[in-house]
């Protein structure tokens, strides 16, 4: 969906005026269900420094930039019967697509001990597990946006405590017609041998290995900008049977300060005359630093972002993030791709929060260098 710059002013205005709300809103108790709702809007702005490719997302238009409507996420959830747990959600913007919509049984009432089945993000990816309205930055690492398995229709399970878990999973395609398709299986393993307030050590390991849709292929990345054209690219690889991924992780915070790390190695099996395996790999570190002294929480092996500890002046949050992907690899020149972004946010009350990044980009493909610089920023209003 594409927005004028008026248009993103006055979503701007219209965030601003809205009352402020809690952090979800309750409606009823439906069938012994607690049932709430909860929303996330992002509206995002784009400004391209371009050097050879035109990053704009919709050429011809005249502009070095986009405007645009990135989230408009609605979704239901219940608590109940007895230890049961539902979610329904639905992304309004673009095209439209299902989020969660997953029944989860709580063994013993046990949050950490569970079977659910529906469509529910895979267990792999640090970042991708994490609740999106709390991204670090505007765009997400290239290693999450391409090689994470987001959400499936699938059956899962889950056994751990507070400072480690197992989960695990069988998937098929995405319940939106027409998206992600490739049966396969996943399991993640965390451990946090430090976990207290203020002090935080997590470790983790993931695994994916799933069918390729059409025995085809096409690994493609942004830079690290959500509505930009990409710059690098493999191109449609033929004659693909699985995907086989794994990532390693890490999280370590003291006080108001967040080191964070991701990396993956993904092998493509191929089966055709002279198609040897494909392995791309990318992975990202970053630090945020709580200017105003929050620090974070852990549940479920992934951070959690506290609400300010003054409302009326928010908290203030400085990152900075380097990213790198290199999909050349048997032949195949897909190129390969660094950034560096530095960000600020601002989480202001309960349900307001603004961000601004730079990101400047050094990639090659197939020998042509390409370096832009883009400025990003991002309006986010959620309850």
């Amino acid at each position: 969906m594409k927005l004028s710059a008026h248009t993103l002013s006055l979503a701007l205005l219209a965030a601003l005026a809205a009352p402020a709300a809690h952090a979800e809103i309750a409606i009823d108790n439906i069938a012994d269900s607690d049932v709430s709702f909860e929303g996330l809007l992002q509206t995002d702005a784009y400004w391209y420094d371009s050097d050879v490719l035109d990053l704009d997302g919709d050429p011809g238009d005249g502009l070095d930039a986009d405007f645009g409507l990135r989230r408009a996420e609605l979704g239901l959830k219940g608590k109940g019967p007895g230890n049961f747990e539902w979610a329904l959600g639905y992304d309004a913007s673009g095209d439209g697509k299902f989020l969660d919509a997953f029944a989860k049984y709580k063994l013993g009432g046990n949050s950490s001990h569970f079977i659910q089945v529906g469509q529910f993000k895979q267990p792999n990816s640090l970042e991708e597990l994490s609740s999106t309205k709390n991204n670090d930055f505007i765009s997400k690492a290239m290693v999450t946006n391409t090689f994470a398995v987001s959400r499936r229709l699938g059956v899962g399970a889950g056994y751990g405590a507070g400072n480690w878990g197992i989960t695990g999973s069988v998937f098929g395609h995405e319940l939106t017609r027409n998206r992600a398709h490739g049966s396969g299986y996943g399991a993640r393993g965390f451990w946090a041998p430090i976990n207290e307030k203020g002090s935080i050590l997590h470790l983790g390991l993931s695994y994916v290995d799933y069918d390729t849709d059409a025995d085809t292929l096409r690994y493609r990345a942004r830079p690290d900008a959500d509505m930009s054209a990409r710059l690098i690219d493999t191109g449609s690889m033929r004659d693909t049977d699985r995907i086989a991924t794994l990532g390693v992780e890490g999280l370590w915070v003291n006080g108001p300060l967040k080191l964070q790390a991701e990396y993956m190695s993904s092998k493509v099996s191929r089966y055709g005359t002279g198609s040897d395996d494909f392995t791309g790999t990318s992975g990202y570190v970053s630090g945020v630093w709580n200017v105003t002294g929050e620090t974070w929480g852990y549940k479920a092996g992934t951070p959690t972002t506290p609400l300010p500890d003054n409302p009326g002046s928010g908290m203030w949050q400085l990152g900075l993030r380097y990213d790198t992907m290199d999909l050349n690899d048997a032949g195949v020149l897909g190129g390969k791709m660094d950034t560096l972004t530095a960000g600020v946010n601002w989480y202001l009350r309960s349900n307001f929060k603004f961000m601004l990044n730079y990101v400047k980009v050094n990639s090659d493909r197939a020998g042509i260098s390409d370096d832009p610089g883009i400025l990003e920023a991002r309006a986010q209003f959620f309850w």
